[in-house]
């Protein structure tokens, strides 16, 4: 399946490495520009799905380069700004922009806008599929049934519950916000609760547990979320 292609325009280079890490591990392919004029011409010779795009940059300002490409791309456009002046989102709307996200922020609320803005496009489809079975330590997630398993023995979960237990397995070791995992499991329209992920997570313990498995891989990481700690390898 064809990767969904990000273009990341950024004069920063460690800004543009980190972005290229995660979008990376979460399954995209990235091409990198490090201003303006670089990002108008690699546009000309190739095709973007979405772009991120920083404000700030020497050459040519990030409202300009947005200017620019919605006279030829309209794909989605994620802007990175240290402005929190509510005057400069409003601009950046008008020139074209479709989502932000203010400097500094955590790498895994914007893959979350990333991967809204591409559902919001309509490329859910090309999206990363999902990892077929994970197992580790007596637990085995089955996509295709959409079912878990410990000590090959079925555990029932509701539909959200293997969701979010699956989402987790799938990045393992990685530590997600709230914020974060009812973008990515609930979805962006949800308007809900946050503390119904700790119900969820909660619940997915408990029925681990039930099952006979004592040591949960699904762990709090205090002051950010949770986390599916991992050590043996995936299958796939």
């Amino acid at each position: 399946m064809q990767k969904i292609h990000v273009l990341v325009v950024d004069d920063e280079w460690n800004m543009r490495n980190l972005l290229r890490i995660y979008l990376s591990k979460s399954g995209f392919q990235v091409t990198e520009a490090s201003g303006g004029s670089e990002a108008l011409s690699v546009i000309k010779q190739s095709s973007f799905d979405l772009i991120i795009l920083d404000v700030m940059m020497p050459d040519m300002d990030g409202w300009d380069v947005c200017k620019k490409i919605r006279k030829v791309n309209q794909s989605p456009i994620l802007m990175l700004t240290a402005r929190t002046e509510t005057q400069d989102k409003v601009h950046g709307f008008n020139v074209g922009a479709d989502d932000y996200v203010v400097k500094p922020f955590e790498p895994e609320e914007l893959i979350a806008r990333v991967f809204a803005l591409i559902r919001r496009a309509g490329m859910a489809e090309t999206q990363p599929s999902p990892i077929e079975t994970i197992s580790y330590r007596g637990i085995l997630i089955d996509s295709k049934s959409r079912q878990v398993f410990v000590n090959e023995q079925p555990v029932e979960y509701t539909p959200k519950e293997f969701e979010l237990l699956r989402y987790m397995a799938e990045h393992p070791n990685r530590a997600f916000s709230r914020e974060v995992l009812l973008e990515q499991v609930w979805g962006d329209d949800y308007f809900g609760d946050i503390r119904t992920v700790d119900t969820h997570v909660k619940n997915i313990r408990e029925k681990l547990r039930q099952a006979g498995l004592n040591d949960t891989p699904v762990q709090t990481v205090w002051g950010v979320g949770y986390r599916f700690h991992a050590i043996e390898d995936r299958d796939s």
